[in-house]
Order: C-alpha cells, then structure tokens, then sequence
C-alpha cells in the first residue's frame, strides 16, 4: 500500500515534482544556451560572409536585387514562370513628374486668405454646352470600372451608391451596364466600347454622359482579352450571352468598330447624342505623342467633354510593357492638353477631365489649377472603398481579392460599408479642397489658376510652366 497525499499516491507526487523542477531549470537554462547557439550561428555566418570569394557569397544576391530592383526581379520571375506576357494589376510603380513637384503659393497681406466661415463652390458643370449638362456636387468622379471585366457585381454596387451619398458621377466601365446601377447611383456615365456586349440603347437612354472609350493609360489604345477563367455563368448571362453558350475568352476590340474616319466619328457622336437624349457626350482617350492631332479630331467630331487618361493610370490587369513603358505621364499630358486647346481657341468648346493617378485633395486641386474642369479618380477610390474590410483579406491576400469579379473574396465584401467609406473619402477630399482654395483667397474651386502655383522640382516647373522655387 503506497501513502497517499489528497489521495493521490506519494510516486506520483514525485513524478510531478521533477516534471516541475526539470521545466523551470530548463527555462533558466535555455536563454543561455540560446544564446550560446545564436552566437555560434552568426559568427560563422559573420566569417563566412566577410572571407568567401564574391562569385560565392551570399551579398551577390544583394547586389543583384539592388542593381535591378525588387520588383523587376520579382515581375521577371514571374515571366520565367509562364511564356505568356505578364499581366500587371493596379498601373505602373514608376516616378514619373508629377503633382507632387507642384506646391500652392499662399497668400496673406497684399492678397489675404479666406476665413474658415466663408462658403467655398466646389460645384462642377461637365459638359457645359450639351442640353443636358452633368451637374455635380464636386469635381472628382469615380473612373471607369467595368463589372465582370474588372470588378465583381458587389463592389460595382457599391461605387454607385457611394458617389450617390457624395452627389457625384461614377462610370459603368466596359462591362455590361446593370440595371440596377441607375437606381443607386445618382450621376451615371456609360462608357461606349466595341464589345458585343457594348450599351444597349435603353442603357444609352439611362446614361447622365455618355463615354466613347478609344484607349486608357494603363492599356493605352489596344484590345482587351478576357480570360474565361475569370468569368462566370452570370457575369456571361449579364452580358448577353445565352445559358447554354460554352465559357470562352471574350475580347474588347481596338477601338470602335466600323469608325475609320472623321466623318464615321461624326455619325457616332450624333447617334449617341440622339440616344442619350441631350446628355453630354466624351471621348476618352491615353495620351501620346499624338495627342493633340486626336484632341483635334475629337473636337471637330462634335463632342463636348476630352477625357484623357495618363501613364499613371490604373487598371485590373494590362501587359506590364503596356503599363510601364507606353504613354505621356499625367501632369505632362493635362499641360499639354490645355495649352493646346487655349491656343486653337477650342478651350470654350469642350471641358477637359483628366486622370490616372491622381490620389489626393492636392492633386485634385493642382489639376483643376491647370485647366482640368474635372478629374477622374480609379485605383485611390478602389482602396477607399475597401477601407478596413481589408482586415478580410489581410494578411494573406491582397486588398483587392474583395473587390475583383475573379477575386477569391468577393463575396465576402459589405457593400453598404464599402458605399460609405468611399463617400467619406470623397467629402473628405471635398472638404479638404475648400480649405486649400480659401488659402489661396478664391471662393471656388473653378477659380484656382495656375497663376497659384509654384514648383520646387525643375522638371515640374518646366512641364507645367510656373515659377521654379
């Protein structure tokens, strides 16, 4: 008969006793020999580092991701993984001249700021000459962002109610415009493309402007494919096509179909004229050497709003060449744009909307300084829309998981949450103008000029044509 303590035997006791003693020695003693190991590893690392030849060192590598970047590596490994071109998400990482170089010149005795009471106009006319011209509430509008192509139905959903709560436009995009888009949003552009699946005229008909889509920043003037592996039954069914039509890749094609002159542009303007009943009609184009020659065209085609769209723009997914290597950067391109239309004394005629990569309040208003009439706004209303559902994708999968139809989470995004980040955004970025535009003495946004900027990078001051601090 073993003793007993509580009932349980004496042996035990023991047993649990050791268990106890030899934890706690080993808790004193594994700092110590952790470090001990630690030391061992580093310094023969440390050795190793400092002696082996260069051909064999581990700092090659150092220097090989150094000498060609951590992305471009990453981005050519990708290339080595497949033979297909690189597709690349969201628009090119590079540095062009851009706002950044610009800054505000305050003002304050011989000229002096606003108070914070006084009302500030940041409402914008676009499309001033059509019958019907678009009124918002704010300059920035949401870009194009097709469902299907790009975006899943959630999110789409999503950006017409937000720029509905901001009194602002958002852009249906190359995907099939959903009926239920002119319920939620209030200001409705539909983007004209050469899709079979192109606006139906009752859609035309629901448009407050009408896009022509000849090319965007990211993917300048090419075709588009879309794979069948990103698409689904009802994203096909939304688009036109029959239940029993096998998956395949679809195409956007290059242009408009059967437009091949001034005079096919003509006929095109005019019949979405007559069909958007009055509203305004824009063609949106990326920006080249040949830039002004289409502003030109466009101009004599009839319409009464050039969109043109930056290097910086964004996209779901181009060519990576397409994205990092093709097109006039954003503030080169809007400077250029306006200079040229003041010169042909063409200004009155159209307004002018430029975007691709504009991100903040001081964009914004720098744009509008130097002749945009309104901005579109892509990749930083995307993210915004987002805001903290990201939490859902973080840390494993990027952001935009929730917010593209191929995205594994799709389903999984809030679309009331995201409708009202992204109206914070936008009246954030609202409220914020106000404050820049009451700095400079002006009562509305439209009456910043360029006369209200200076630049302290030479290459800005010398592509916008103010004053070098």
């Amino acid at each position: 008969m073993y003793d007993t303590f509580w009932g349980i035997p004496s042996w035990l006791w023991l047993i649990v006793l050791l268990v106890v003693l030899g934890g706690t020695l080993a808790s004193l003693l594994f700092p110590l020999w952790l470090r001990r190991f630690l030391n061992q590893q580093i310094d023969q690392t440390v050795t190793r580092l400092f002696t082996e030849a260069y051909t064999k060192n581990l700092l090659e590598g150092v220097n090989a991701v150094r000498k060609v970047g951590i992305q471009t590596t990453v981005e050519n490994e990708l290339r080595a993984h497949t033979p297909e071109p690189l597709s690349k998400p969201i628009g090119t990482h590079r540095n062009f001249p851009d706002f950044d170089g610009l800054l505000f010149s305050p003002v304050q005795l011989s000229v002096q700021p606003l108070d914070h009471t006084v009302p500030i106009s940041l409402e914008t006319k676009i499309g001033k000459h059509a019958e019907k011209p678009m009124i918002l509430s704010m300059p920035m509008m949401v870009t194009a962002m097709g469902y299907g192509v790009s975006i899943s139905k959630p999110f789409i959903h999503a950006i017409a109610k937000g720029t509905a709560l901001a009194n602002t436009a958002m852009n249906a995009g190359q995907g099939p415009v959903l009926s239920e888009l002119r319920e939620y949003a209030r200001h409705m552009i539909v983007q004209y493309h050469g899709a079979p699946w192109r606006p139906s005229e009752e859609a035309l008909r629901a448009a407050d402007m009408i896009e022509i889509r000849y090319g965007q920043g990211a993917n300048v003037g090419c075709g588009t494919v879309v794979p069948k592996k990103t698409l689904t039954r009802e994203i096909m069914s939304d688009m036109g096509f029959s239940p029993d039509e096998p998956l395949q890749d679809l195409y956007i094609p290059v242009g408009i179909p059967g437009i091949h002159s001034l005079a096919d542009l003509k006929q095109l303007v005019h019949y979405l004229r007559k069909a958007g009943r009055g509203v305004p009609i824009a063609l949106k184009m990326a920006a080249g050497l040949d830039l002004e020659r289409n502003i030109e065209m466009a101009v004599k085609a009839g319409v009464d709003v050039i969109v043109i769209d930056g290097a910086q723009g964004g996209t779901h997914s181009s060519p990576a060449i397409l994205v990092d290597d093709f097109g006039l950067p954003t503030l080169s391109a809007l400077c250029r744009a306006e200079q040229f239309l003041c010169q042909k004394d063409l200004r009155d005629q159209v307004d002018l909307v430029i975007s691709g990569g504009i991100r903040t309040p001081g964009d914004i208003l720098k744009a509008l300084a130097l002749g945009a009439d309104g901005v579109y706004m892509g990749t930083a209303a995307l993210f915004a829309a987002t805001h903290t559902q990201i939490t859902k994708a973080l840390p494993f999968e990027p952001p935009t998981q929730l917010a593209f139809a191929d995205g594994s989470l799709f389903e999984q995004y809030d679309v009331e949450k995201g409708a009202q980040s992204l109206a914070n955004y936008l009246r954030s970025c609202s409220e914020e103008m106000k404050v820049g535009v009451r700095a400079v003495g002006k009562k509305s946004v439209h009456d910043v000029s360029k006369s209200d900027l200076m630049a302290w990078d030479a290459e800005a001051a010398r592509v916008a044509g103010v004053p070098l601090i």
